[in-house]
């Protein structure tokens, strides 16, 4: 099984930053790729970002490019996700998810990742 534990979400206005932190224990020889999905309201999870803890390459959605970026540290095993210029739009329930499928690239479809973080609640007020 692999365990992750989000931490660093919290309230911030319009424009400010915000920098999430998953981190993963368990069988982390497994993960493939960690991803960020975010939920508002009850609607469906939202692709965020991805990277492929094997060469760090990672995947944006086209909402947050240019806002966000995510990175791995040097352990292996914690992954991040700095966002900035934050709108209000960007408020939800953050999301770090594991994919421990052996994948030639990265999916944005939840439903494809096997573990999951509780979450933590990001808000953007104006």
């Amino acid at each position: 099984q692999v365990q992750l534990v989000e931490s660093g979400g919290g309230l911030v206005q319009v424009g400010g930053s915000l920098r999430l932190s998953c981190a993963a224990s368990g069988r982390t020889d497994s993960v493939y790729a960690t991803a960020w999905f975010r939920q508002n309201l009850g609607k469906e999870h939202e692709f965020v970002a991805a990277i492929v803890w094997e060469n760090s390459a990672v995947t944006y959605s086209k909402s947050v490019t240019g806002r966000f970026s995510s990175s791995r540290d040097s352990a292996k095993n914690t992954v991040h996700l700095q966002m900035n210029a934050l709108k209000p739009e960007d408020t939800a329930v953050y999301y770090c998810a594991a994919d421990i499928v052996d994948r030639t690239r990265v999916v944005t479809d939840a439903w494809d990742y096997a573990y999951w973080g509780q979450g933590t609640q990001v808000t953007v007020s104006s």
